[in-house]
């Protein structure tokens, strides 16, 4: 019996990093579909509501379905989560925008800046100690932002502001998320994020919509929404099959899978710069992930 065991670990490890790559992969195509619908003209606050309007729908079907839709929250925690679903939905949103004017790939390299800034805030906000590898980690991955951003130079556009702030809205997410580890329940969080989503974003979504010109762009509009709350779902039933601390690498395959999706659907190459830039943002991460895997506190990004 023994002897099987590492057999079947390594088999449970396995599946949990392809499903890893297939959440990072739905992701991919979420960001690549938002894209192509806000390129064509349709509103960046529109294609936004739907995206959590999608998810709410999911998310109520599979509580109701469950049973949890009755679970009791505590007022404080109720904040905490009302908070943490408007930093998602702002991030959102100014991604949107974002992509209507970035290229998928730079947008996904600067995202990934989120775990540098967790380790930034770490200490301030979760009184955590930051040594001197870690911040050498973060000063890095600003290097490699600057690298792709560019800032002193012309053909800086001030969407990659957006994207920083994305990345920093989704720090702080993660942050709260572990603080409200234990408190509320997957559910009770997917709930509050889809609710919180579509309530604020239905009047700006209803006061600027415009119907899509073809079938394709309506399913498109109506549909991409499944591929966020499935990439949500794949990536937590990942971290069940295997250790974040194993996973956390292959988050970085989102970067090559927007390369494909930008080239694919859009003719777009990566430039140098951004390619130079992602790959020091990647090498910082790592860094970050090998100083809390030493710590036994890996820290990985939460998804949009």
């Amino acid at each position: 019996m023994s002897q099987s065991s590492p057999a079947i670990t390594a088999e449970r490890v396995g599946l949990g990093i392809l499903l890893m790559l297939g959440a990072w992969l739905m992701f991919s195509v979420v960001d690549t579909t938002v894209k192509w619908l806000v390129v064509t003209g349709l509103p960046a606050l529109q294609v936004a509501f739907m995206r959590y309007f999608s998810q709410l729908v999911i998310s109520l079907f599979g509580c109701i379905k469950r049973g949890h839709l009755a679970e009791k929250t505590p007022i404080k925690t109720s904040l905490l989560l009302l908070i943490r679903g408007l930093l998602l939905v702002s991030a959102t949103a100014s991604n949107f925008f974002a992509l209507k004017y970035l290229s998928l790939t730079m947008t996904a390299s600067i995202m990934f800046t989120a775990p540098i800034i967790v380790s930034a805030l770490s200490g301030p906000m979760l009184g955590e100690k930051v040594g001197p590898w870690r911040w050498f980690a973060i000063c890095l991955g600003f290097v490699g932002v600057l690298v792709i951003v560019h800032p002193w130079e012309a053909d800086f556009h001030w969407a990659a502001i957006l994207v920083l702030y994305n990345a920093t809205a989704l720090a702080l997410f993660s942050i709260l998320t572990r603080k409200l580890s234990g408190q509320a329940s997957p559910h009770t969080m997917q709930i509050y994020v889809g609710l919180t989503g579509a309530l604020l974003l239905f009047p700006f979504a209803a006061l600027v919509w415009e119907n899509p010109d073809n079938l394709r762009d309506w399913f498109l509009l109506c549909g991409f929404g499944v591929f966020a709350w499935a990439g949500h779902d794949i990536f937590s039933r990942a971290h069940a099959h295997a250790d974040a601390s194993v996973l956390m690498p292959f988050q970085y395959s989102f970067i090559l899978f927007m390369s494909f999706g930008s080239f694919l659907v859009f003719g777009d190459l990566p430039q140098r710069d951004t390619l130079i830039g992602a790959f020091i943002i990647v090498l910082a991460g790592l860094i970050i992930w090998w100083r809390e895997k030493m710590r036994g506190n890996p820290s990985p990004l939460t998804p949009k």
